[in-house]
């Protein structure tokens, strides 16, 4: 399978109080960290940042690609347009996630290609909630994505319910990340503290 990743960075923030890319995480700030995790199982050439019209972003490798949102703060499913759109046919499926994730697993990453055979997309649910930004997509599901933006129906589950989706209990990643920490996002500065706790760093 020909993976792809897009990396969504482009959100308000609002909660956090500053923009989550560019927090510091040891020697890197957040965007470079998820970067470099996602790249140990994607080619850079096939890393796609998705960022806000006019958002500073730190310095990245050359080969990953950078688009910016047509529209900003739409949602997760606008950033997986603008991402799908620059990926093209280059990919067999792209691993989709949010900049905010600084203790991302790659063996998950993986787990999640993995579980997209035979399906559009992979999603990990946790009992009713989806985790659409640690999910993998097929580049066929674009004109499905457009569809929804174009009827301002932004919930990524209303994309889950068009196409052939496979809904991975998150127990069952548990084998590849047994803390399930990929999936711990940081909305708050609590979230970011317990995060640099969590790797052991000190910035």
């Amino acid at each position: 399978m020909r993976r792809g990743a897009i990396i969504l960075c482009g959100g308000r923030s609002s909660r956090m109080g500053r923009d989550k890319a560019t927090l510091p995480f040891g020697a890197e700030v957040m965007l470079q960290r998820v970067v470099r995790l996602v790249s140990e199982v994607i080619e850079p050439a096939n890393i796609v940042v998705v960022a806000a019209r006019g958002q500073s972003l730190p310095q990245l490798p050359p080969a990953v690609k950078v688009a910016r949102d047509e529209r900003e703060y739409r949602g997760p499913l606008a950033g997986l347009a603008t991402g799908l759109r620059t990926i093209g046919e280059r990919v067999d499926a792209a691993y989709a996630t949010g900049c905010d994730v600084p203790l991302l697993q790659p063996g998950f990453v993986g787990a999640m290609f993995a579980a997209v055979d035979g399906f559009e997309i992979a999603v990990p649910r946790d009992g009713k909630f989806h985790h659409p930004l640690a999910a993998v997509y097929r580049p066929a599901v674009l004109p499905r994505i457009e569809e929804l933006l174009a009827a301002d129906r932004l919930r990524p589950v209303f994309l889950f319910e068009k196409v052939r989706t496979r809904e991975v209990d998150v127990e069952e990643l548990r084998a590849v990340d047994p803390g399930l920490l990929t999936l711990r996002n940081m909305n708050e500065l609590a979230d970011y503290e317990r995060a640099l706790a969590a790797a052991a760093l000190d910035c």
